[in-house]
């Protein structure tokens, strides 16, 4: 049979359309099974249907296509065999005007073909019941989307409560009928809730009674409890590797038995040999003789650690089924290699979505700040606090020079969500929300790259010591990015000139001099306007003011400073002198 082609709405019962009194449907034939459900209705008069399903359909047909002689022959049973084979769920017969009964036949054939018949009455028309479907299907999304939402609403409020991944496991594991367990990155279960699949089978159960009779030298027992073995395992899975198992536990203890009755009661060394060969035989079933539970736990764990992170291309979420059990894993988004596994007996429409929804919170739950690196970002912050110096808490971050990236969003305001999102980009959980930039502490290591939506600005890699230059100087390289209109400067991109040859010292005392008279925001303005070859159009856009404030300010410099600032060799030595400045 093909696979159906289910489409994105809920199924529908056949025995929610059946109680619908306005249709007046009746099943005449066929498995009286509540758990026959319908994807849509269809109509169709073709003796040949099975080209034009797809599978889950209520086939509608008042038997035109039907032959005078069809009763003597094999039309029927071909008719309803294709039905079958193309995944019909049910086949819905009209009265009148062409058939006044249901004919024999196919009534015979539906039976045979465990096909489920109805009967439309004259005054049903098929365009009734196909709406009474879609009304159905209507309803159940209704209630879809309701208990999803209800389940997002207790699942939140879960979240919040002492202990939260517990209290959110057994939200989820109530909201799925099933059992929901976090597995560690070491795959170990680190909390579970709901309930549990079971433990062994009855037949390891008898195994392990035989095992421990064995180990009392009481043979009689043996074969007792390896009987009872062998009949349990037979009745369930007469071919499997355990009921041979179990067959050989009954040997191995009607085998010690006889030969103890056999044997001298002085000889006690060979009377525990064939006991012993029993006894490790039974510890073989006992081991293999796991139940439906343990299949279950040992399939959902095997779940998990295919969709644990471990390197690119790794699928996120994966489904099985083991022991009549549905069960599902979804890898935690907090990339520290925990996993959720559900199992539940039946799997509904929206059990995916709730399951995804809670391990959305699981990943906000036991992600970074519950691991080793946020604690460490914790005592870093509580040490600075209590007076500590920055090179002194930098090893907690992490070794190595940083970098510090500027950012300005090209759409503001800037909101919270928005810097979490560079900082996640970026590669480090270190951002600071300002009022029109953010900044971001990245490891020297990690090159930045530009970002959609972002003008950036990085400066140079610097020790922990450093990092308030390199704050200045990622500010300057965002302003840079801003009047050059590049999504991404970087500070000091520049190659070597003669400038570089001079002593920081006396670079530096010579700037302090020439520009003393300059007020900061004088001084940016001029570097500014110097940067951008005097433009005052680019300078203003850079600065965000208006282009007359420009001219004003330089105007002002200009004056506090007693010199041309149209004189290129002003310009240069200005510019030097902003240069080193800024260091």
């Amino acid at each position: 049979m093909p696979d159906p082609a289910v489409p994105p709405t809920p199924p529908v019962a056949l025995s929610a359309l059946l109680a619908r009194e306005d249709l007046g449907l009746r099943q005449i034939a066929g498995p009286k099974d509540t758990n026959t459900v319908i994807h849509w209705a269809h109509t169709s008069e073709m003796a040949d249907p099975y080209p034009y399903l797809l599978g889950g359909e209520l086939l509608l047909s008042a038997g035109v296509h039907i032959p005078e002689a069809a009763g003597s022959g094999t039309y029927f049973d071909d008719y309803v065999s294709r039905i079958v084979a193309a995944g019909g769920a049910a086949l819905g017969f009209g009265l009148a005007p062409v058939h006044d009964t249901v004919p024999r036949a196919l009534v015979e054939a539906c039976d045979t073909y465990e096909l489920p018949l109805l009967e439309v009455p004259p005054q049903t028309t098929f365009s009734g019941v196909a709406r009474a479907v879609w009304q159905l299907m209507a309803q159940a999304r209704h209630a879809e989307l309701r208990r999803v939402t209800e389940a997002q609403q207790s699942l939140a409020a879960a979240a919040s409560r002492p202990d939260p991944v517990r209290a959110v496991l057994r939200q989820l594991a109530q909201r799925i009928g099933g059992w929901a367990v976090l597995y560690g990155p070491e795959g170990a279960e680190t909390a579970s809730a709901g309930r549990a699949p079971d433990g062994q089978g009855p037949q390891a159960a008898a195994a392990g009674r035989a095992t421990e009779a064995m180990a009392a030298g009481r043979p009689a027992e043996i074969a007792a409890a390896g009987r009872a073995a062998e009949a349990t395992t037979a009745r369930q899975a007469p071919e499997t590797t355990t009921a041979r198992q179990a067959a050989e536990i009954a040997a191995a203890g009607r085998a010690a038995e006889t030969t103890t009755a056999r044997q001298a009661p002085e000889t006690t060394t060979a009377r525990q040999a064939p006991e012993t060969t029993a006894a490790r035989q039974a510890a073989e079933i006992a081991a293999a003789g796991r139940g439906p539970g343990d299949v279950v736990r040992g399939a959902l764990a095997g779940l998990a650690a295919v969709v644990r992170p471990s390197g690119p291309g790794t699928p996120t979420s994966a489904t099985d089924t083991a022991a009549g059990t549905h069960l599902a894993a979804y890898a935690l988004g907090a990339g520290q290699g925990f996993v959720l596994g559900v199992a539940a007996p039946h799997r509904d429409t929206g059990d995916h979505t709730i399951a995804s929804v809670a391990a959305v919170l699981l990943s906000l739950l036991t992600g970074e700040h519950q691991s080793g690196s946020g604690a460490a970002r914790s005592s870093a912050l509580v040490r600075l606090l209590l007076g500590a110096e920055p090179e002194a808490v930098a090893p907690l971050l992490g070794s190595g020079d940083w970098l510090v990236v500027h950012g300005s969003p090209d759409a503001q305001p800037c909101d919270p969500v928005a810097a979490a999102a560079l900082g996640a980009a970026l590669g480090s959980p270190l951002v600071d929300l300002a009022r029109d930039v953010v900044r971001v502490l990245v490891p020297a290591d990690r090159e930045p790259a530009p970002q959609p939506g972002w003008t950036l600005g990085v400066s140079a890699p610097a020790t922990a010591r450093d990092w308030p230059a390199a704050d200045t100087q990622a500010a300057r390289a965002l302003s840079r990015a801003r009047a050059t209109r590049a999504p991404l400067h970087r500070h000091g991109t520049h190659r070597a000139a003669l400038t570089d040859l001079l002593s920081p010292g006396d670079a530096e005392a010579h700037a302090r001099a020439l520009l003393a008279p300059l007020t900061p925001p004088l001084a940016e303005t001029l570097r500014t306007w110097l940067s951008l070859h005097g433009s005052w159009d680019r300078t203003a856009v850079a600065l965000a003011v208006h282009r007359n404030t420009v001219r004003q300010r330089i105007a002002r410099c200009a004056a506090l400073l007693g010199t041309d600032l149209d004189d290129p060799d002003v310009r240069m030595e200005l510019w030097f002198a902003l240069r080193h400045g800024e260091r």
